[in-house]
């Protein structure tokens, strides 16, 4: 007799065999109608399924068979269990595994076998569903088909048997911790009686554990959220479970002296028999839900100032688009607010933030919402409000309130705030849209010159629209190299003598043609491009004043403009001497112009930069001068070396007299400072002798010349070309 081999995974298949509960005392009747069924359709007297334990086999079910030997070293099946796939001996006298096995020669009279293993869900053999006659036979394909079919209905039932035992370990398990459980857990029946519960249930409730079994679960809750309560239980015993029941999203617990807390509610039901068993875990979540309170409320606030956030503001604005409401969205920003803080301190700067807020609240009424978007930057929604008219109004009736001086730590403060407003569904229908064009007529209240308001309109989208396609173009034309410099002569005013020139950027459009600054110059200052063209301009213009000066104009000075964007990349003075010496120029042979916007904006960091290039012997021009409200103060703390008169003023001298006394004035200062001037727009001779009379010595402007290409600008002015040079040398 040849025993049976022990599977390679003998310890994980014994583990998950036990999982199924079986013995042989404890077979499973679900499997009766599978091996009768066996036994009918093959015509074998007997039919069973056997679990193959370690030392011996037990009968999960079975039929026809009588007294036999269940030892595992003689079992067929045990054999069988080592199969993929139905094992089928035809006649066991005649197979030299079985010749001798005592199943075969003893009374039992094992001649005809067949048998398929039962496999666990992890791929284990747990036992086989065999058909057994005492006379050989034949077994065809289409009999293993169909044991094949069997064996799955069987392993179908098997599982449903594990289920069930896994449930009553678990649900038995977990009875017995929750009795000792921190958790409160109440056990009731379909009546709400109390069966039981632990002494975490108890106490929660300040009842004793005595108090407790017997009495309804209702008492438990508030009486006005009894019936919902009821009405739960009731449905989960139609149901026989929870599931799908939906749970009440808030409920509270009711103590024995009548207080109430918020209640945590888990609810769960289970078949024990005949009898349906009911358990609740509950929580004390009193604790847990202020401070879910008081996280959505730092998530939705302002901390500084306590209005509303920008995501509140956000989604206050789409709730009342959603509704189909009308209203009105002011966006606020507050004039020259860095100053003031940069001047007396973040402290007192937080406390205007803080009193600023309290205006705009008051101001917005019940019905509005104000908030705080960032920094400076404020908002206010008006609900209901229909008409732009009104709305500009109320924004008027608030840049009036915040003008008035704010008293805070022995100072009184006077700020100013512009306003851009847009109305729904007037201006637009979605929220995110609304305040974007709110925020367009914020941007044109800031360009008229603040402390103002201004009432959306389409063509400052149109206006956006446009500053963001140029922002795409502009990005090719740098790779694309469409970018040139012209340039416009500087000359001494009595004679006209050339002595230098302002380098000034030109755009080749391939559609458009030659492009002026005003049509792209404002997209790029403010874009990301801006610290690269700076470099670029400055490198080009340099290049080009390296090559004049080797063919003779060794006094001629180049004029560049800066952006705000070079101060904020690198070290820009670095950069400009690293930028002469690879041209092989002075310094003096340099003139940056910056205008009053770069100075505001950047202030200390600009200021050191600009001493650094004055030590260094670069030449530093204020450019537009005049037109700015901090220009004088200016003239006493940056390293100047020529002041630029604005365009304007030239344009006006003979006709006012205002304007050519803010050229005498700037003459004058200039002369105290010990400061060069020269004068733009210079169009006409009666303005140039105007400017000489005046004391004016040098001039740009139409009269001599316009912005031109290099090499239209050499053949105006009579100077040698590099390239012609290079041939005659």
């Amino acid at each position: 007799m040849k025993c049976p081999t022990v599977p390679q995974d003998e310890i994980d298949r014994l583990r998950a065999l036990a999982d199924y509960g079986l013995s042989g005392d404890r077979p499973l009747p679900t499997l009766d109608p599978v091996v009768q069924i066996a036994s009918r359709m093959f015509g074998t007297p007997v039919a069973a399924v056997n679990m193959i334990g370690s030392d011996h086999v037990f009968l999960a079910a079975s039929t026809g068979i009588g007294e036999v030997d269940l030892r595992r070293d003689v079992s067929f099946c045990a054999h069988a269990i080592n199969q993929k796939d139905v094992m089928v001996v035809k006649d066991s006298r005649l197979d030299e595994r079985f010749h001798d096995n005592p199943l075969v020669t003893g009374p039992a009279n094992l001649r005809f076998y067949a048998g398929i293993p039962l496999m666990s869900p992890d791929g284990h053999a747990l036992g086989a569903l065999c058909v057994i006659d005492g006379q050989p036979r034949d077994f065809s394909a289409e009999d293993c088909e169909r044991l094949r079919e069997l064996a799955r209905m069987a392993v179908d039932r098997l599982e449903l048997r594990r289920l069930e035992i896994s449930t009553e370990k678990a649900r038995r398990s977990f009875d017995e911790f929750a009795r000792h459980s921190p958790t409160a857990v109440v056990w009731f029946d379909a009546q709400r009686r109390i069966v039981a519960w632990n002494q975490a249930a108890a106490a929660l409730h300040d009842y004793a554990l005595d108090e407790g079994p017997g009495s309804l679960v209702d008492r438990l809750i508030p009486e006005a959220e009894r019936p919902l309560f009821q009405s739960l239980v009731e449905t989960a015993v139609a149901a026989g479970t929870f599931d799908g029941v939906a749970m009440p999203k808030t409920a509270h617990g009711l103590r024995k002296d009548g207080s109430q807390f918020d209640l945590g509610l888990a609810l769960f039901c289970w078949r024990d028999g005949e009898q349906l068993v009911f358990n609740a875990h509950l929580q004390d979540i009193s604790a847990q839900k202020r401070k879910e309170e008081e996280l959505q409320r730092m998530a939705s606030t302002d901390l500084l100032t306590g209005l509303a956030n920008r995501a509140r503001f956000y989604r206050a604005v789409e709730d009342v688009l959603t509704a189909a409401r009308p209203g009105a969205v002011l966006m606020f920003d507050l004039d020259g607010f860095k100053d003031v803080n940069d001047a007396l301190g973040h402290a007192v700067g937080d406390s205007i933030l803080r009193e600023v807020a309290n205006r705009l609240s008051a101001g917005a009424g019940a019905a509005g919402l104000a908030a705080r978007i960032g920094g400076d930057e404020f908002a206010v929604l008006l609900q209901d409000v229909t008409d732009a008219r009104q709305a500009q109004q109320v924004a008027e009736s608030l840049i009036g309130s915040l003008s008035q001086a704010i008293a805070v730590d022995g100072y009184e403060v006077r700020v100013t705030a512009s306003c851009g407003v847009a109305v729904a569904p007037e201006h637009e229908q979605e929220a995110v849209a609304l305040i974007g064009s709110a925020d367009l007529a914020l941007f044109q209240a800031k360009r008229l010159g603040g402390a103002q308001s201004f009432v959306f309109m389409q063509a400052l989208r149109m206006e956006a629209v446009a500053r963001h396609l140029y922002g795409l173009e502009l990005h090719r034309a740098v790779q694309a190299g469409e970018f040139v410099l012209f340039y416009q002569p500087q000359v001494r005013l009595s004679d006209g003598a050339l002595i230098g020139a302002e380098a000034l950027i030109r755009w080749w459009h391939p559609q458009r043609g030659l492009l002026s600054p005003a049509a792209f110059l404002p997209a790029l200052e403010q874009g990301p491009l801006a610290a690269t063209m700076g470099a670029w301009i400055l490198d080009e213009a340099c290049a080009q004043l390296a090559r004049w000066r080797r063919v003779g104009l060794t006094d001629f000075r180049m004029g560049v403009n800066l952006f705000g964007a070079q101060f904020r990349v690198n070290d820009l003075a670095s950069y400009v001497v690293d930028t002469l010496e690879r041209h092989g120029l002075p310094a003096q042979a340099l003139e940056l112009e910056i205008t009053e916007n770069i100075v505001l904006d950047h202030d200390d960091q600009v200021l050191e930069s600009l001493r650094r290039l004055r030590d260094c012997g670069v030449g530093v021009a204020f450019d537009d001068f005049g037109t700015g409200y901090a220009s004088l103060s200016l003239l006493k703390r940056y390293p100047l070396s020529r002041i630029k008169i604005d365009r304007s003023f030239v344009q006006g001298m003979l006709e006012s007299p205002q304007d050519r006394a803010v050229i005498n004035a700037v003459l004058d200062m200039a002369n105290v400072f010990s400061l060069e001037t020269i004068a733009e727009g210079v169009e006409t001779p009666e303005q140039r002798a105007a400017l000489i009379e005046a004391g004016c010595v040098q001039g740009q402007g139409y009269l001599f010349a316009r912005p031109l290409p290099a090499l239209e600008f050499e053949q105006a002015f009579g100077i040698p070309s590099p390239a012609r040079q290079s041939m005659r040398a």
